[in-house]
């Protein structure tokens, strides 16, 4: 068997209460593509070449077709972007006015930024050169 090996995270899930204000925040004010929307279920964003599935996680735990799924809670993800446009996310962020929850200093320049979305999960702007060794 040839040696096998994960090359990415491809999608990552978040559940949501409201689809309409989950689209709102992630289309409008950060400006991820709408991928599919299922009204009462579930809406899909593009970011770079993955995917953020919101689920409303009421309906996503009963599925009988799938794997049933859901979550409570603050939930956690993390955008990775170029360093350069770190301090450019930032003041989006605050014009926006998405408030900055925490901001923490990696090492040497390497900073990064917690905000949260209308749910309450924990977003995170961080420099792809982060997990650079």
């Amino acid at each position: 068997m040839a040696d096998l090996h994960l090359s990415h995270i491809k999608e990552t899930c978040l559940y949501v209460s409201d689809l309409n204000r989950t689209e709102h925040f992630y289309h409008t004010k950060l400006g991820l593509s709408v991928v599919a929307k299922v009204d009462g279920r579930h809406i899909f964003f593009k970011v770079g070449n993955c995917m953020l599935l919101c689920f409303l996680p009421e309906v996503s735990k009963m599925e009988e077709t799938l794997p049933p799924h859901f979550a409570k809670g603050k939930q956690h993800m993390a955008f990775g972007i170029p360093l350069k446009e770190y301090e450019d996310w930032k003041m989006k962020l605050i014009d926006l006015g998405i408030p900055i929850t925490y901001e923490h200093h990696w090492r040497e320049n390497i900073y990064s930024l917690y905000f949260e979305d209308p749910d309450g999960n924990v977003l995170e702007i961080v420099p792809n050169e982060l997990w650079d060794n």
